[in-house]
């Protein structure tokens, strides 16, 4: 468990904080672009309410503009004939008050719709003034409020000239009936702010302010800031407090009458998808990230579960295989001292039989001498030969030992081949992703450098199980040469088995030549010279035994270390 604990740290620390890293920056594009299309959204409604407001007034400015021009030579003398094309141009507008006009001397044209008081004098009127400032430009009055409708107005009016010389002025009254709706019709929640100033800051229509009021001083100039930044910076944001709420304002003039639209939204309201945007980006990659850390200790437990069992295994065989090897060395030793003994026997048994030549006269004594140790001989021989078909039996289990460590070690391969599957599943899976990140284009771009980063953990992990796969390769081929090196101390002890046979058959031969030798003394020159030449070939014999004994030690002693090295390897994989 603990494997899998510090697997998970591991694994999950640099993950955690690439995800961290990246919903911080994907959360902050996200939100920025969010505010950026929040900011656009208002530049155009903005600017789609000035050109719709502009589509109101072209009709009766252009009407406007069209009876000035068809007075551009000065009213008609008859007052009928002039007055008659007023009466007909307002009839374009049958819910207004209509057309009108002025002549310097005060003489009025009009409909009968356009009730005036006695003593009402035009020229004095602002419409009138304003537009003999204006020199022939169309001039838009203040709003008020129409005496006769009571409802808000503003008049366009344009000064007639003949000559060059003042001749009087054309008069149009607009409610601005219309223009509220449209207003009303801009907003998309009940908290926004929508309105329009004069040039100069009076408010033309507000749900809160009158048109006399200017939002430079209005509410003891609580807005003058504020009213300041909108007359200033037409199509830039301005920020700031209305009604003890933040509100972000885009301002944008009017080109054909001067007047400023304002548009304001509050700040909470802009805000909101960027929050609601960024819990929902942050619950994703949470969800994302448990989701792959649960998926990642899965894989690791199973993955350990396997190890440990195949490493129990491989430690107990390991240290089965020491066990035997140590025995076989010891058996070994043992034999290599029994066979040193022999040769020092037959060496002295060679040096005795020059004696017997040299001093025929004690011949019997030596011939039966001799028989006594022939027969000793034989004996050692025949335990020899026990001993030498011990060494082979020992010697072939440690062959099977090895060949069953060789298959157990086999099925590690298959772990190896599935973590391996792992891996290539995981690069498949982050293969994939790559490609739906670069499909999604910029927004994908931080998503593919999280995807790149999982297929270099796989081809870390594929990387790690190459590894593994050497160090079963060097196993294995450490565990080939040993059961060759064994096989070949087989042969040579199987060898040394017919050796020690034949040498039986002739220590046979020697004691019936020493018995014949006790019973004949004749033929005693001709038996200890024969004996003599088989005493060399024994000693031959016996020092070829104890070079293979030799062999066969070394042998076992490097099965022994292969196994320790084996277990050392377990331990490991175990650890």
């Amino acid at each position: 468990m603990d494997f899998v604990k510090k697997s998970l740290v591991l694994i999950g620390t640099p993950v955690a904080v690439l995800f961290i890293i990246t919903t911080v920056l994907v959360t902050s594009v996200v939100g920025g672009t969010s505010k950026n299309q929040t900011s656009e959204f208002m530049k155009a409604h903005a600017q789609k309410c000035v050109l719709e407001l502009e589509n109101v007034l072209q009709a009766p400015m252009m009407m406007t503009e069209a009876i000035a021009w068809v007075f551009k030579d000065g009213y008609y003398r008859r007052y009928s004939d002039t007055n008659e094309i007023f009466v007909n141009m307002s009839e374009a507008y049958p819910r207004f008050s209509g057309f009108y006009g002025c002549r310097t001397d005060k003489t009025m044209y009009k409909t009968d719709r356009l009730i005036i008081p006695e003593d009402f004098d035009p020229t004095s009127r602002g419409w009138y003034k304003g537009a003999v400032e204006k020199k022939g430009e169309m001039f838009f009055s203040d709003v008020y409020v129409d005496a006769s409708t009571h409802d808000l107005v503003v008049t366009f009016s344009q000064a007639v000239y003949k000559k060059n010389k003042l001749e009087g002025v054309v008069a149009f009254d607009f409610p601005l009936t219309d223009i509220l709706q449209l207003l009303g019709n801009v907003k998309t929640s009940e908290t926004d702010q929508s309105f329009i100033l004069s040039p100069d800051g009076n408010f033309f229509m507000h749900d809160s302010f009158s048109p006399d009021e200017n939002i430079l001083t209005v509410s003891n100039g609580a807005y003058k800031e504020i009213g300041t930044k909108l007359l200033e910076n037409h199509g830039d944001f301005v920020y700031g407090r209305i009604d003890g709420k933040d509100y972000v304002f885009i301002s944008s003039k009017m080109p054909v009458t001067g007047w400023i639209y304002v548009l304001g939204k509050e700040l909470n309201e802009v805000n909101r998808y960027q929050k609601m945007l960024y819990a929902i980006l942050v619950s994703c990659f949470l969800t994302l990230f448990i989701f792959i850390m649960v998926i990642t200790a899965i894989i690791i437990k199973k993955m350990r579960i396997k190890a440990e069992k195949a490493s129990s295994a491989l430690v107990e065989e390991t240290q089965s295989l020491s066990v035997a090897a140590k025995e076989n060395a010891a058996t070994s030793q043992d034999q290599s001292a029994a066979v040193k003994e022999i040769v020092a026997t037959m060496e002295d048994n060679n040096a005795l039989s020059e004696n017997i030549a040299i001093k025929i006269k004690d011949v019997s004594k030596v011939a039966g001498k001799t028989s006594d140790d022939v027969s000793e001989g034989v004996q050692y021989l025949e335990i020899n030969v026990q001993q030498l078909h011990d060494i082979a039996e020992a010697n072939q289990n440690t062959i099977d030992g090895i060949k069953n460590l060789s298959e157990k070690i086999d099925n590690i391969w298959d772990i190896v081949t599935l973590i391996t599957s792992v891996a290539d599943q995981a690069k498949i899976i982050a293969f994939n992703a790559e490609l739906e990140a670069s499909s999604a284009g910029e927004a994908g771009k931080n998503f593919h450098i999280v995807a790149t980063e999982i297929r270099r953990l796989a081809d870390g992990i594929i990387d790690g199980t190459k590894e593994i796969k050497d160090k079963i390769n060097e196993i294995l081929q450490s565990s080939d040469s040993l059961i060759l090196a064994s096989e070949n101390g087989t042969e040579k002890i199987n060898k040394g088995c017919e050796n020690a046979k034949s040498l039986e058959e002739r220590f046979a031969s020697i004691k019936n030549a020493s018995e014949i030798t006790a019973g004949s003394a004749g033929d005693i020159t001709t038996i200890i010279q024969q004996q003599a030449m088989a005493s060399e070939q024994i000693l031959i014999t016996l020092k070829q035994i104890a070079a293979g004994v030799e062999n066969f030690t070394t042998a076992t002693e490097n099965i022994s270390k292969a196994s320790e090295n084996l277990k050392t390897i377990s331990d490991n994989l175990n650890g």
